[in-house]
């Protein structure tokens, strides 16, 4: 049963024992995560192409990847609403981060382009059908999974040479607390989303587990679940982070671990910088801690739960 997870599992342990003391080695693996990834999406997209009647799979998945979504975030304000009134955060006088995106069109861009990879993955699959068959789309399965093995040795290598100690992790309660309430009020989301998508229990935590990772949910998902599924967990994360982009601003004066928390793993990069502008230089720590731990947890969770 657990195989599968620790064939998955090593690359991602092996590449967190990797210290990495070069900046230009650093960049390199940087480029190397980012680039694995959009094969990846790209892979995906031809193994959607691959489907039957494509266009019902597709509404298919549009239709589960809003209840899912919907599921999870009503868990998700409630316990982060809840949590928001138990914390008190004294926040400091809201401070532009130096040279950080805080356009949300800028920082929407890099999420929205990740859509358009996949869409070009579709369209070359429809494409490229005609004339090498079937044979095209398993291919592209299997080369996902190499590529996969790779992303996760890169990423375990990241989480390693992030600059988060663990000391600094443990003793930031806030961050900590954030991080729980959200994986945990996630999980119930997902579990209760379970029938409704005719899920089993186990694969509905897995789809939830994402925590916004919407590149890494959506691979490791589709890697076992398929690829429709896997477009769901991609699609459910994704609307996650877009919806955090709206939410931040709106609310985080009045309810800072609501508006931290709800960008789940992307806290402590994508939404960081709009945290930190209406938020103030108060939430960055909290909001990196909180990401970083739900990073380090979303992989191993997914991958344990759909072993079971």
């Amino acid at each position: 049963m657990f195989s599968g997870l620790l064939i998955v599992l090593l690359p991602l342990v092996l590449g967190y024992l990797v210290p990495v003391h070069n900046s230009r080695v650093m960049n390199a693996i940087n480029r190397g995560v980012s680039l694995s990834i959009y094969a990846i999406l790209m892979l995906m997209g031809l193994s959607l192409a691959g489907l039957p009647d494509l266009a019902a799979q597709l509404s298919r998945m549009g239709g589960q990847a809003l209840t899912l979504f919907t599921v999870i975030t009503l868990c998700n304000l409630l316990a982060l609403g809840w949590l928001s009134h138990r914390l008190q955060l004294d926040l400091g006088r809201p401070q532009i981060v130096s040279n950080a995106p805080t356009s949300k069109i800028a920082a929407l861009a890099g999420s929205l382009s990740l859509v358009g990879v996949v869409l070009a993955g579709i369209a070359l699959g429809l494409v490229l059908k005609p004339f090498v068959g079937e044979a095209l789309f398993g291919g592209a399965e299997s080369l996902a999974e190499w590529v996969l093995y790779l992303l996760l040795g890169l990423i375990g290598c990241q989480l390693r040479n992030s600059g988060m100690p663990l000391k600094q992790i443990l003793l930031n309660r806030h961050g900590l607390f954030i991080a729980v309430t959200l994986a945990l009020s996630s999980l119930l989301g997902g579990l209760l989303a379970a029938p409704l998508l005719d899920l089993r229990w186990n694969e509905g935590l897995a789809m939830a587990a994402g925590f916004g990772w919407y590149s890494l949910s959506g691979i490791l998902i589709g890697e076992h679940l398929g690829p429709v599924l896997g477009g769901v967990a991609f699609f459910n994360d994704l609307t996650r982070e877009l919806m955090a982009f709206v939410l931040i601003p709106l609310v985080i004066q009045r309810m800072a671990p609501l508006a931290i928390g709800y960008g789940g793993a992307t806290s402590m990069d994508f939404t960081l910088p709009v945290i930190q502008q209406h938020g103030g230089v108060a939430c960055v720590p909290i909001a990196v801690v909180s990401g970083f731990l739900l990073s380090l947890l979303s992989p191993p969770l997914i991958l344990f739960l759909l072993s079971l």
